[in-house]
């Protein structure tokens, strides 16, 4: 005796395009830690609430950890940058 297949749920274009703003969330929370966080970071945390916004099934835990990394990112970026008297701008 054999199960039935149960077809396979395919994702959406905006569950698709949920996981692009996030991998684009973290890659931009990366930089800001490096560059300008003032200016990079609020950019990214933004995107990272529209990813969160947008993303439903498998795409939510990415979103999350990107918000996460945002707003990592904008903290030890402000912090690096005070200690090391870099440019917040």
């Amino acid at each position: 005796m054999s199960t039935p297949a149960v077809p396979a749920r395919r994702e959406g274009h905006g569950e698709s395009v949920a996981g692009f703003l996030a991998a684009l969330a973290i890659f931009m929370s990366l930089i800001a830690v490096a560059r300008t966080p003032v200016r990079i970071a609020p950019v990214a945390i933004l995107v990272a609430l529209v990813a969160v916004g947008m993303a439903q099934g498998r795409s939510q835990k990415l979103a999350a950890w990107a918000l996460v990394a945002a707003g990592a990112g904008w903290l030890l970026g402000m912090t690096i940058a005070v200690a090391t008297d870099r440019p917040l701008f």
